[in-house]
């Protein structure tokens, strides 16, 4: 169903590709938008045991996208330097291809926007949590669950060539 990886010697673990994921903060959803168009929207993210979870607000062209078709694809960079003189990037990305769900029950809402909180505001839980009390009276947040149903990591070739320096010395 996916495509295996074109250069596949590039390609990243499992494991390497997981922990980008959940170390990063933030990326990029992709989504079937209006009239068919692709329509890429950054957002801020955790990454838990083969989920992407983020909140946004309850309207907006993302959350139609989402509506019309759960099929997304989501992507992060966790590193990117352009090495002029050698025209490459040295680069290490993800991409996560899934099915996303729209979370909108007070439970739910409640869990995933206190692992948002722990993740970004780790040092202000109180008012994390009365942020979400507020949202959740007003009924003015969503919650995005995407499960990952396959993901891929890839380095450019000069990262390459330094692990493979590091590994044999």
């Amino acid at each position: 169903m996916f495509r295996k990886m074109r250069r596949f010697a590039q390609q990243l673990s499992a494991e390497e590709s997981e922990l980008i994921l959940k170390n990063a903060t933030h990326g990029v959803l992709a989504v079937t938008g209006d009239d068919g168009y692709p329509y890429a929207v950054p957002v801020s993210h955790v990454y838990e045991e083969g989920k992407i979870y983020f909140h946004c607000a309850r309207q907006g062209h993302k959350i139609d996208a989402l509506k019309n078709s759960e099929k997304v694809s989501f992507c992060v960079v966790a590193q990117d330097e352009v090495m002029p003189r050698e025209r490459t990037t040295a680069y290490i990305s993800v991409i996560a291809f899934g099915r996303a769900k729209i979370i909108d029950d007070e439970e739910n809402l409640r869990k995933i926007a206190g692992m948002v909180g722990e993740k970004f505001s780790r040092d202000f839980p109180e008012e994390c949590r009365k942020e979400t009390d507020e949202v959740i009276a007003a009924n003015t947040m969503l919650c995005v669950e995407i499960t990952v149903e396959h993901l891929t990591g890839k380095c450019g070739r000069e990262i390459m060539k330094k692990r493979a320096g590091e590994t044999a010395g």
